[in-house]
């Protein structure tokens, strides 16, 4: 117990309804065959840049959909490719299941290896076993959940493949591939936040994604198709998914659990300013809650400063609240996916505006199902 005291997990349990988390399942199964859709891709590849243009041929490990717990059931607040916690959602489940944690442990770490064994197999469509990975991060040491990445190599190494925590300036690439120590790397787990490789220090791995010498698996392609804030447009809109051909029960699931979503340029910005207590406002192009501006706060100097390019106008969905240590914690689901298949669920608890792992009897926490 010693590990858990150390890292931001809560001992307060969060409840799930089963008939929600079947509601979270189905979004992430049709969301996924979307992004295979002829006519999706049609409507969205337009929009993204050259490097999301380009499809690798596999999937992105991880993947995390972000809920809000509604009396209405579960509400989609965003989708993530480089979705961290998983190691530490898995700890916080730990604390409550009656099944023997080693075998917990066994289950978890087949799905999640299964995944990258798949990732590597659908970019080399080769015999060669995967043998070295280096997860890839933003000076990974000061970073939240760097204890996490750290775990993940160590249990890669477990498993027979070598694997490192790398920032992307420390890896070195040629014709041939990339490279860590002089080590030849054959899949990147990315965790790093420039989703469309624009940084400078990510310019030489986007060169070797683009000449396929190395598998970047969560990719730019993957980000752009779900990732991608203003997909939720689409996913919200029913003309746009009757034209897409998508079934009643289809359409239904995704209009009720996606929250109304417009990009601010297509708004009528008095209108908006006048619902804006009922609205969050979230740039397209960053991450998690950065940059996020809740209607209900923002003034009207800072409403009008908002880029209406690159501003997500959207419903509010509030997240539900959970009692425990005589306080009360928001809420927030984080469901891990690979491809269409879930690979496990965390509950992040925490107050203030935005999700944090420093909330006192906050953090991960483990989940009821009921």
């Amino acid at each position: 117990m010693s590990e858990i005291n150390q890292l931001p997990i809560s001992r307060n349990p969060v409840r799930l309804p089963r008939r929600d988390l079947h509601q979270m399942l189905k979004l992430v199964r049709l969301t996924y065959a979307l992004s295979r859709h002829t006519g999706y891709l049609q409507l969205v590849l337009p929009q993204l840049p050259e490097v999301a243009r380009f499809d690798p041929g596999h999937a992105g490990l991880m993947m995390g959909y972000d809920f809000h717990l509604t009396e209405d059931g579960p509400r989609l607040i965003e989708v993530n490719t480089n979705a961290g916690g998983g190691y530490l959602a898995w700890l916080a489940d730990t604390q409550l299941s009656q099944l023997d944690p080693d075998r917990l442990s066994k289950r978890l770490a087949e799905r999640v290896f299964e995944s990258f064994l798949g990732e590597w197999s659908d970019f080399s469509a080769s015999a060669r076993p995967l043998r070295r990975v280096a997860i890839v991060d933003e000076a990974p040491e000061e970073q939240p959940l760097f204890m996490e990445m750290s775990a993940f190599s160590q249990w890669l190494a477990g498993m027979g493949v070598d694997a490192e925590v790398v920032p992307p300036e420390q890896l070195r690439t040629d014709a041939s591939g990339v490279f860590s120590n002089g080590a030849r790397i054959d899949l990147i787990y990315n965790r790093h936040c420039d989703f469309f490789l624009e940084t400078p220090q990510m310019a030489a791995l986007r060169d070797a994604y683009l000449n396929r010498t190395i598998c970047l698996s969560p990719n730019p392609h993957v980000y752009g198709l779900l990732a991608d804030k203003r997909r939720m447009i689409i996913w919200s809109d029913e003309a746009m998914l009757r034209e897409l051909g998508l079934k009643d029960a289809e359409r239904n699931l995704l209009l009720d659990l996606v929250p109304k979503s417009r990009l601010l340029a297509d708004c009528d910005l008095e209108e908006i300013w006048q619902q804006r207590k009922k609205l969050v406002f979230k740039p397209v192009s960053r991450f998690g809650s950065r940059g996020v501006l809740m209607g209900k706060s923002i003034s009207r100097h800072r409403f009008l400063e908002q880029d209406p390019a690159t501003t997500l106008v959207q419903k509010l969905v509030s997240p539900a609240l959970t009692l425990g240590d005589g306080e009360t914690f928001k809420t927030d689901l984080r469901l891990f996916v690979y491809r269409n298949r879930p690979l496990g669920i965390g509950a992040r608890l925490y107050q203030g505006q935005v999700t944090n792992m420093r909330t006192a009897g906050g953090g991960f926490a483990p989940i009821e199902l009921s």
